[in-house]
């Protein structure tokens, strides 16, 4: 079996060669194992588990599963809410490939087996090997938590760690890649080559437009759907994606990549004492400043190294102290409200050059949001609804980054750069007799519009029930007329309304549950799916913790019992949560 040769008039690079000619000699010493010694029947078996919150993770473990079968191996890719603990005993190797969501916290996916693995009956995997890669945020103080909870509770449980944990920041394809390509020979055996995988070719489960390369779309629709004295400014948008080839299911998001607010950026070259012109390396191109921190650099919110580098430099006690003492409330509770320019103008003793600003930022990052559209609806084009951050702080305004870069500086010849990314879990029931409750107070129904209309087009028999709320109806009842007219022709089988400061006590879309908790039950108990879409840090705790309220209570369960009805929900994929 002979190794392709690569002919010297060939156009490739010395790195390119040298890289070829690895992969190659790789390939050829694996299929020859694989011709010699493996029989595929008797090929070694790698569980892959992922936790993932908005895809990354079980797209990294597809990648994993690609580079284990070019290696002989037998890859069996789960969900963590796909496998009990008991299960894990008897695995023999392990890849846990998770994400961290919120403040430290499991995804959504993982909580239930996290929970089972971290009591006192959890089994013991003394026969198991692992190794862990985490994904995560550093702009987050608890950094890759899940995942360093994994790595540390599975050598606790007497599992032997094969490769040491790889933590990645938001730009994770690199990081990941390198521990695949060094895990994966560890699991083959000893004598396995590292064989490399395009995974950017060879996954034919990957789109075409991704996060390295966005469809660029074209705004059609802008409008501002809260009325003019309202306390907030809600839009919504309609994105055309015709000729893309991409398509999209109710439930998915579609995630924008902005660009800086042109004021925002001019004012940081102020403070910094640089005019804008200066010529500097971003990804191995070399642009001028101020289009670098306009396209590819996160100038809103600072990073640690950048409060840490303007504290060292002005000198400043309070600010050094607080770092010093290492206490993150502490830390949060100064920052609150303060953005990057607010720092520098605080501080105008700490002037950068160029290279040392911009080595001192995180990447700028694409947002999420959740579609409030049905693709079958609206096969060539996305509706968002969203809303426009603007506040007053520190004598100045301030803008959110995506929601005023659609709001402000988006018409119909600037380019929406954007993609998709798929909520496999996050799905109107397959079975369309089945109810479907849904809780979205304020942005949170985009989704559950897109959800309804999705039954409409369907022709859904099951019944549906949105509980919705916000400040004001005269003011914050968006789409209105739209749910009035479903609640007409019956396919909004209920609507309760929550604003809340329409009377003297507020009142939430968790008040409306207990109020209707018999019926609520009655649905959970007829197999409805019961979803949730909003803030994740208070609306998403009320509304869970009323569930187990109307279950304990009209259930006549214990809170014991209570807690595994709600479980069994989640098992089951019907009790599923689109928070942030």
């Amino acid at each position: 079996m002979k190794i392709p040769n690569i002919p010297l008039d060939a156009p490739y690079s010395e790195s390119q060669r040298a890289w070829l000619s690895g992969f190659f000699s790789g390939m050829h010493s694996q299929m020859l194992q694989n011709a010699c010694t493996i029989n595929p029947v008797d090929a070694r078996i790698i569980t892959i588990l992922y936790g993932s919150q908005t895809g990354n993770a079980e797209s990294v473990a597809h990648d994993a599963a690609a580079a284990a079968k070019a290696h002989g191996l037998k890859p069996v890719v789960k969900s963590m809410d796909e496998i009990d603990s008991n299960a894990l005993a008897s695995l023999d190797a392990l890849l846990v490939i998770t994400s961290t969501y919120g403040e430290g916290e499991m995804p959504d996916n993982a909580q239930l087996l996290w929970d089972a693995m971290s009591t006192d009956t959890a089994p013991k995997l003394a026969n198991l090997k692992f190794s862990v890669l985490a994904l995560g945020d550093t702009s987050y103080d608890l950094f890759c938590k899940a995942g360093i909870d994994w790595d540390n509770r599975l050598a606790e449980l007497g599992a032997t760690r094969i490769y040491e944990r790889t933590d990645c920041d938001v730009d994770f394809e690199a990081p990941a890649q390198n521990w695949i390509a060094a895990v994966i020979p560890h699991l083959a055996g000893s004598g396995a080559t590292t064989v490399f995988i395009d995974t950017e070719a060879s996954a034919t489960e990957k789109p075409q437009y991704n996060r390295k390369n966005p469809f660029p779309a074209k705004m059609q629709a802008n409008r501002i759907i809260t009325d003019a004295s309202s306390s907030k400014e809600t839009r919504h948008y309609e994105i055309s994606i015709a000729g893309s080839g991409l398509s999209y299911e109710a439930g998915d998001a579609l995630c924008i990549i902005p660009t800086n607010c042109p004021e925002l950026v001019a004012n940081v070259l102020k403070a910094i004492g640089c005019k804008g012109d200066e010529v500097e390396p971003v990804n191995d191109e070399w642009m001028p400043l101020d289009e670098a921190l306009r396209t590819h650099f996160e100038i809103k919110l600072p990073s640690k190294e950048l409060v840490q580098e303007i504290a060292n430099r002005s000198g400043d006690q309070e600010l050094n102290g607080i770092l010093a003492a290492a206490d993150k409330e502490q830390l949060a509770n100064y920052l609150w409200g303060r953005d990057t320019l607010d720092l520098l103008l605080q501080f105008p003793q700490a002037e950068f050059a160029a290279a040392e600003f911009i080595a001192l930022l995180k990447p700028l990052q694409h947002r999420a949001y959740s579609i409030s559209s049905s693709g079958k609806l609206y096969p060539e084009s996305v509706h968002l609804t969203v809303a426009s951050v603007r506040y007053e702080s520190f004598d100045r305004q301030h803008k959110g980054v995506c929601s005023t870069f659609l709001a402000d500086l988006v018409d119909g010849d600037t380019e929406v750069r954007c993609f998709f990314t798929p909520n496999k879990v996050f799905r109107v029931p397959e079975d369309n007799s089945l109810p479907m409750i849904m809780v979205g107070p304020g942005t949170g129904i985009a989704p559950f519009r897109a959800f309804l209309q999705e039954r409409q087009y369907r022709q859904a028999t099951g019944k549906n029930w949105l509980f919705f709320g916000d400040r004001n109806a005269a003011t914050d009842f968006i789409y209105r007329e739209e749910l009035e007219e479903m609640q007409k022709t019956g396919l909004l089988t209920r609507l309760d309304l929550a604003f809340s400061r329409d009377q003297e006590a507020k009142i939430y879309v968790q008040d409306r549950m207990l109020e209707n908790g018999a019926e609520l039950f009655a649905w959970l108990e007829q197999g409805g799916y019961f979803f949730v879409c909003g803030d994740a840090y208070r609306m998403a705790k009320d509304v869970d913790k009323a569930l187990h309220e109307v279950v304990a209570g009209h259930g006549k369960l214990t809170p014991e019992q209570a807690v595994d009805y709600v479980n069994q929900l989640k098992k089951d994929k019907r009790y599923v949560r689109d928070v942030y």
